[in-house]
C-alpha cells in the first residue's frame, strides 16, 4: 500500500460527537499490540500476530505513517482507521484508488463507533482529495464489515476468492455538488 500523496500530513485531529481521530502516539502502543493481538479482531483477517513478536517489533510510536489514524475514545485508543492507495494484491477495479480499513477493540463493536469514525474519515478525504473514490474489501462472511460498508454507502463492485474466503469489494464516491 502507497500513501495518499499530496494530502497534508498530519491533519488536524478529527472531531466527532464522541471520538477524536488522531495521529498514534506513544501512549498508543499497547493498545495497537492488543488490537493486532487480538483473535475476535482477526477473525477475517487471516488470524492474530503473535504477542511476543509484536512487542518485539512495535516500534515506541507504532503506525505513525501517513494514513494511519488511531480512533480515541475519552483519551484511550479504541481503535485504528486507514486510509491508503490500494496497489498490487487488491483487483484491478481497486489499483491507484484510496483504500479504507478499519480495527477496532472487541469491547467497542455495537456502539457505532466504526461508523462514526469511518464517516468522518471518509468526509476528510473528501476535502483534503476532492472526488477521490474509495475501496472497501471484505470478507462476505464478516456480517458487521458488510452492514457498516452499506451504511456508509459503498456498492459492490465485485466478489471473487481469496485467502480462501469469498471477499466483496466495494466503492465509495464522495457526493459533488454542481456549482
Amino acid at each position: 500500500m502507497e500513501d495518499l500523496g499530496p494530502v497534508a500530513w498530519p491533519p488536524e485531529p478529527i472531531r466527532t460527537e464522541r471520538l477524536v481521530l488522531r495521529e498514534p502516539e506513544a501512549r498508543d502502543r499497547a493498545a495497537f499490540i492488543e488490537l493486532l493481538a487480538s483473535p475476535e479482531v482477526h477473525t477475517y483477517l487471516g488470524g492474530p500476530r503473535r504477542r511476543d513478536e509484536l512487542e518485539r517489533e512495535t516500534p515506541e510510536v507504532p503506525e505513525q505513517w501517513r494514513g494511519s489514524f488511531v480512533v480515541d475514545l475519552g483519551g484511550a485508543m479504541t481503535g485504528q482507521i486507514l486510509l491508503r492507495r490500494a496497489t498490487g494484491h487488491h483487483r484491478p477495479a481497486a489499483v491507484g484508488k484510496a483504500d479504507l480499513g478499519y480495527l477496532f477493540m472487541p469491547q467497542a463493536w455495537g456502539y457505532g463507533y466504526a461508523a462514526e469514525a469511518c464517516a468522518a474519515a471518509l468526509d476528510w478525504l473528501a476535502d483534503a482529495l476532492p472526488g477521490e473514490p474509495v475501496v472497501l474489501t471484505t470478507q462476505t462472511a464478516n456480517v458487521a464489515s458488510m452492514r457498516l460498508a452499506a451504511k456508509l454507502g459503498f456498492t459492490e463492485v465485485e466478489r471473487f476468492e481469496a485467502w480462501g474466503a469469498e471477499q466483496w469489494l466495494g466503492m465509495w464516491s464522495p457526493v459533488t455538488l454542481p456549482s
